[in-house]
């Protein structure tokens, strides 16, 4: 498990006086950096293997400004060439929301696909989401 405390800024609330439902995606994928570091240890982008392919959010409860919120995150699935990646953001030790993201191992010179190596397929496995049963 990932795990990454984010201190809500005022400029995230909305009109209704709660964390916006466009600040959660931003926070996810802020969150996603420690998963960036373990596929691709170099961090540079003339070379980056991911790319998104479908990213979705539920909103479970209201999230606000004044208390910090831990977002907890961990490999779901791993397929071939790609894999979904969890996340859950808490406050005041409830759940706020989760979302999946699709990660998809890509070649950004020929726009293709490829399969996981099986060395970044290692490092994944060590994150897998524990089971819920």
């Amino acid at each position: 498990m990932f795990e990454l405390q984010i201190e809500p800024r005022f400029n995230e609330t909305d009109a209704m006086g709660h964390i916006g439902n466009t600040t959660l995606p931003v926070w996810f994928e802020h969150a996603r950096s420690a998963l960036f570091e373990l596929c691709h240890p170099a961090l540079t982008y003339h070379d980056w293997p991911l790319i998104v392919a479908k990213v979705e959010i539920n909103f479970h409860g209201q999230t606000h400004y004044g208390a910090p919120v831990s977002v907890r995150s961990w490999v779901k699935s791993i397929g071939g060439k790609s894999f979904v990646f969890y996340q859950e953001a808490h406050q005041h030790g409830k759940l706020t929301a989760s979302g999946e993201t699709v990660l998809v191992w890509f070649d950004y010179a020929t726009g293709t696909t490829l399969a996981i190596p099986d060395e970044v397929r290692a490092r994944l496995a060590e994150h897998l989401q524990p089971s819920a049963n």
